[in-house]
């Protein structure tokens, strides 16, 4: 019995030691590190300079937009010569690169439509949630159920009444994520960091080359 615990113990303590995952992270502590630091940076802009990330997300969008649009025009030029039907690659190329134009040249109603389409969405979810909550038992937590969607209702209502003013919010509950998640990863990372070192400091010191030669002589 003695003997079986202690090949276990040397099975998962060998085990732990080659963790590839924990050897991987552990050699780029400073990798992990930078991607904290990188996301405090982005979210410290999107709380103090929110037109500014506003206006950077839409601009990747637009690029997005555009490139995702010449690509399926692309597409449908290839579908064509093949026979193939072409007709929606095509109209979908030509609709991504007109939303690729419009949010680069009108970036401020671009943020407008995009809050108003979560306002949209927050009425819709909430009204469902609030139809499903009257088809619950009182017990089962109806109440609970029918004041999340009247959460979302008010909050769908309140974008669509000052849709600039929810997007400027929207950007700080975005630039708040980014520095509670840059947060975690920094933290990580010195761990990490002490992880290596204490790697480091366990492995055995190398002999000398003359010692060595001088001892096989």
């Amino acid at each position: 019995m003695a003997a079986s615990t202690t090949s276990t113990r040397g099975r998962t303590s060998l085990g732990k030691a080659s963790d590839p995952l924990s050897e991987v992270l552990t050699d780029s502590w400073w990798a992990v590190g930078l991607r904290g630091l990188l996301g405090i940076a982005f979210g410290l802009i999107c709380l103090l300079v929110p037109a500014a990330a506003i206006l950077a997300l839409i601009l990747l969008f637009s690029a997005y937009m555009l490139v995702d649009g010449v690509l399926a025009i692309i597409s449908g030029i290839k579908a064509a010569r093949s026979g193939e039907r072409w007709g929606l690659l095509i109209l979908e190329g030509v609709v991504d690169i007109a939303a690729g134009a419009v949010a680069f040249l009108w970036p401020a109603i671009t943020a407008i439509a995009f809050v108003i389409l979560i306002a949209v969405w927050a009425i819709i979810s909430g009204a469902l949630m609030l139809t499903a909550a009257f088809s619950l038992k009182i017990d089962h937590g109806r109440w609970w159920l029918a004041l999340g969607g009247i959460a979302s209702v008010v909050f769908g209502i309140v974008l669509l009444i000052a849709p600039v003013v929810g997007a400027v919010v929207l950007t700080w509950w975005l630039g708040a994520y980014a520095i509670v998640f840059g947060v975690f990863l920094l933290v990580l990372a010195f761990q990490l960091h002490a992880k290596k070192e204490q790697r480091e400091s366990k492995k055995p010191a190398s002999k000398p080359a003359g010692r060595a030669a001088a001892k096989k002589a």
